[in-house]
């Protein structure tokens, strides 16, 4: 028969990261962290400034977003014309189109315009979405989700919010609520959606006001009367009963919410994500042992290790993705070899 046949010779493409840049931007209520990356997803610069007060208005809220974007781009050495695309986390609901849903909680702090007043001069897309489905993204790429396809990652700093990833697609539903567990005061041993830190600010600061002898007493100082929740995760870590019973009480609460989350939503694993994150890890004996009681399908459970990059992170994701489908076009790679097949 015939020999071997020769056909085309092999191309190899990958993006040349040098052709440009994202940024992934975090708005949060207290603070906004923009981070600069290249188009292998290398961070290349980064800014985190804090808004005035959490009062602080579009216009002060905007133009603070503005600056901490001018200050990445600075630390990256890189020009406003570098930039592809920019994703853009924020801490209210977003539909799958990546509007803010209007009339939705604190919609109105967050719909600052970046779409259309501020970096319109630059011509940059400017894409948005809901933190939490950044913070599932941002694991499902490079953290601890890396290889599931059924995930749910929960920022529960303040307030509980959580992105659902389900056979690798991020789900948002009809109006962006898709993976949020809403009506948590419905709950018996729940009562709201407050997050992690908070609870842990609320109880301790209980527990100074208590009049106890305890060890966050010693980190807080004489005449402080509000107990960080940093203060509440060193004082049991050094063996304090009162704040060791505040974090029993905070684990047992989160199993619950957990076992709502592996009830409706049965994901294979959940992640606890944002800057409380890594203190979270303490919690973990308890919220597993408390899930097969409650639910009959347990997920897994671990925390990241993005630390309070999480959203920026995932917002950087969001923009390669836009600059991957729509922006380049491939760029043959350098090694790539002219060979037969």
């Amino acid at each position: 028969g015939p020999g071997p046949q020769k056909g085309r010779p092999a191309r190899y493409f990958e993006f040349n990261e040098a052709a440009g840049c994202v940024l992934g931007i975090d708005v949060g209520m207290a603070t906004t962290t923009v981070l600069a990356a290249d188009l292998k997803g290398r961070a290349l610069g980064r800014s985190s400034k804090r808004f005035s007060k959490a009062t602080a208005g579009v216009e002060e809220r905007r133009s603070t977003v503005a600056r901490a974007a001018d200050e990445a781009l600075a630390a990256a050495g890189l020009s406003h014309s570098a930039v592809l695309a920019v994703g853009t986390g924020l801490a209210t609901a977003v539909d799958r189109h990546g509007n803010v849903v209007k009339g939705r909680r604190l919609w109105d702090k967050f719909d600052l315009g970046l779409q259309t007043d501020v970096w319109q001069h630059h011509g940059w897309p400017v894409l948005l979405e809901n933190d939490a489905k950044l913070a599932g993204l941002a694991e499902h790429w490079c953290g601890a989700g890396t290889g599931v396809g059924d995930l749910a990652v929960m920022l529960a700093g303040e307030r509980i919010g959580t992105g659902r990833i389900e056979a690798g697609r991020l789900l948002h539903g009809s109006s962006g609520g898709a993976g949020e567990v809403g009506s948590l005061e419905l709950v018996d041993g729940v009562g709201s959606q407050d997050g992690i830190a908070k609870l842990a600010r609320l109880w301790g600061t209980e527990l100074l006001a208590s009049g106890a002898e305890t060890r966050t007493r010693d980190l807080a100082g004489p005449g402080i009367t509000r107990a960080p929740a940093r203060f509440v995760f060193e004082a049991a870590a050094a063996g304090d009963p009162g704040a060791r019973e505040i974090l029993k009480r905070i684990a047992g609460r989160m199993a619950r919410v957990f076992s709502l989350l592996g009830t409706i939503l049965n994901p294979e694993l959940v992640v606890i994500g944002g800057a409380v994150a890594a203190s979270a890890s303490v919690l973990l004996p308890t919220i597993s042992a408390e899930l097969p009681r409650l639910t009959e399908t347990p997920p897994r459970v671990a925390v990241s290790s993005l630390g309070d990059a999480i959203v920026a992170t995932g917002a950087v994701r969001l923009a390669l993705d836009y600059v991957e489908q729509n922006a380049l076009g491939p760029t043959p790679a350098p090694s790539a070899a002219v060979r037969t097949v």
